[in-house]
């Protein structure tokens, strides 16, 4: 698994899926796709995930750095850690610096997926929401295994 790929494909899928918003729809245009179930709405998000914080970019930035500074920082010992965590951490890093490109370039985030009973969100929000997911699977169930073997 290379860490760089994976990084790297990410951020491409995620700007590429944010420029066909973009150039295809109307900031705040909503077409329904499964009406009243899925649709595709384009938003800017000037907060963090749904919304919080909002107006607060330059803190997203520098938390954005902070985090991919200390995440290539600790490289070397992440690529010593199981599978789902060197992929998890992969996942996470590409998907916060996707957004973070967005809220240097635009000043927000750009997020189009509607499901109607969740906040709106993007590439980078999935890739980020599955790779803390991955990385907390693996710590749980090592530590219930160690717990176990105790």
């Amino acid at each position: 698994m290379n860490f760089i790929l994976i990084v790297a494909a990410v951020i491409i899928i995620d700007q590429i899926s944010k420029y066909v918003v973009v150039k295809n729809f109307f900031l705040g245009e909503s077409v329904p796709v499964i009406p009243d179930i899925f649709h595709w709405t384009y938003i800017l998000n000037q907060g963090a995930a749904f919304g919080m914080l909002e107006g607060s970019r330059w803190l997203f930035i520098l938390i954005a750095l902070a985090v991919s500074a200390g995440i290539w920082y600790f490289r070397g010992e992440i690529g010593k850690e199981p599978v789902m965590v060197r992929f998890g951490a992969a996942l996470f890093t590409g998907g916060a610096v996707g957004n973070l490109i967005d809220r240097i370039l635009r000043g927000a985030v750009i997020d189009f997926f509607d499901f109607r009973i969740w906040p709106i969100f993007n590439v980078a929000d999935i890739a980020i929401c599955i790779g803390v997911g991955m990385i907390l699977w693996k710590l749980i169930t090592a530590e219930l295994l160690e717990r176990r073997n105790a």
